[in-house]
């Protein structure tokens, strides 16, 4: 028998593609090991911007030196990297046997028992456009009924993919040209992978795409009906990436009144600036941010979001807007990023380009403005009682670690738990006794909660 490994770089989607792809090589005959000891080394790579990019292509040459060695024999890439660059990747690292993109996951138990980049590359170019233009696009490779998950999370936490591509053609993203247009998957197919990963012991629900809050339209559907539907199972269901424009009240309130939905919904804006959001062909302006956050903290609901410093046209006006706009609205969790010019999106061709030194100064500090408000948000969380999730332990801190409901997976910080006896994957209330910047502290009360 031989070893697998796979490395998975970028976002939780890929994350999603490379436990599907480990289900299939098991059931194909292989066994997942360390890269150590594998016999096969598969990269899943991402290529939304030049950084990631680089972090693949270095991971790439990285493992092509080890198969220099003996140790590997054979080198297989996926994901976004060949999906968008495969004629250039087929000529440039000979050193990899065989390319599949990001339509293509069903073929890896084929490809990896077999064929090599050359041998495959005009077949599965064509198998690309066919799998891309059919009603949803990796609709085999997310047969609920079929294939199933080996997950990379903990046990009890599972993301979920709801749909493929993106409508939503903002000027500086890359992802249309990779992944295609948006296309939700069947509610009935996402149910069933639902409810399988829920009698296999997952809690948590996190529900991904590259717009979770377009779901639905495109197939007579809903994010509404699909939450209604998920509803059914025993598990907490979390919402990432949802567009400000399409959160409506409507979904604020189910979010509110469901005891089986997190309050918490991320939210990537990237600026608030009415000059840069049309820039970047965003559909929503300053005012209509301010309400919607304003809407769901008075709802309770608890808002990540994301934010893009450094877009072309972004003077210190600009800039100081967005700080003052963040101190304002207060979202509780934000991540910061530079812009990356991509060739191929047209943003790249807009004047006024911010200089690297200037974006790097920005993102420094926003990131100090976004931390403060966190900061300030966790030291209201002192002498509250939460339901948290025991995850994990941290030697080094000597205590147990969890997550309260607001709190997603290696991205929100975690709570520190005093307590003794815990099972992983079970709910303790907490009571929060220290906060620091990034996380919170507190002692187990009472015992086990359903």
């Amino acid at each position: 028998m031989e070893n697998v490994a796979i490395i998975s770089l970028g976002c939780d989607k890929n994350r999603i593609d490379t436990e599907h792809m480990l289900y299939r090589l098991v059931r194909g005959g292989f066994a997942v090991s360390d890269v150590s000891d594998a016999d096969v080394i598969i990269v899943n790579t991402c290529a939304f911007i030049e950084s990631a990019r680089e972090e693949s292509i270095d991971t790439i040459l990285s493992y092509a030196e080890l198969k220099k060695t003996g140790k590997c024999k054979k080198l297989i890439v996926t994901g976004c990297l060949p999906q968008k660059y495969r004629d250039e990747l087929v000529k440039a690292l000979p050193e990899v046997d065989a390319f599949l993109g990001t339509y293509e996951y069903e073929n890896i138990v084929d490809i990896v028992k077999g064929g090599s980049a050359s041998d495959n590359q005009d077949e599965n170019a064509e198998e690309a456009v066919a799998t891309e233009n059919s009603d949803y696009p990796n609709a085999a490779f997310y047969d609920a009924e079929n294939c199933g998950r080996m997950l990379t999370t903990y046990p009890h936490v599972a993301y979920i993919k709801v749909a493929e591509g993106c409508n939503n053609r903002c000027t500086f993203c890359t992802i249309p040209s990779i992944r295609g247009k948006y296309k939700s998957r069947p509610l009935a197919d996402i149910y069933a992978e639902a409810e399988k990963l829920a009698n296999d012991g997952v809690k948590e629900l996190i529900l991904v795409a590259q717009d979770v809050s377009r779901f639905g339209l495109d197939i007579g559907s809903s994010l509404i009906q699909l939450l209604s539907e998920l509803e059914k199972l025993p598990v907490l269901i979390r919402l990432l990436y949802c567009y400000p424009e399409r959160i409506t009240d409507e979904l604020i309130e189910k979010i509110s009144s469901s005891d089986k939905i997190a309050k918490y919904i991320d939210i990537p804006i990237q600026h608030c600036s009415n000059k840069i959001l049309k820039l970047m062909n965003r559909k929503t302006n300053k005012l209509a941010l301010e309400k919607l956050i304003k809407k769901l903290h008075a709802k309770g609901i608890v808002v990540r979001t994301t934010l893009m410093v450094g877009f072309p046209g972004e003077t210190q006006t600009e800039f100081d807007e967005l700080c003052e706009f963040v101190k304002k609205v207060k979202p509780e969790y934000a991540g910061v990023f530079a812009y990356s010019k991509e060739d191929d999106t047209p943003s790249a061709w807009l004047p006024d380009q911010v200089k690297k030194s200037d974006k790097i100064k920005r993102v420094n500090a926003l990131g100090r403005v976004c931390a403060a408000v966190t900061k300030e948000f966790n030291a209201k969380q002192i002498g509250k009682t939460l339901r948290v999730m025991y995850e994990d332990v941290d030697f080094d801190k000597n205590r147990f670690v969890g997550r309260a409901q607001f709190q997603t997976p290696d991205v929100d910080g975690v709570v520190y738990i005093q307590g003794t006896g815990l099972e992983v994957g079970s709910y303790y209330d907490v009571q929060i006794t220290k906060s620091s910047n990034y996380d919170l502290y507190g002692k187990v009360i009472g015992d086990k909660q359903q």
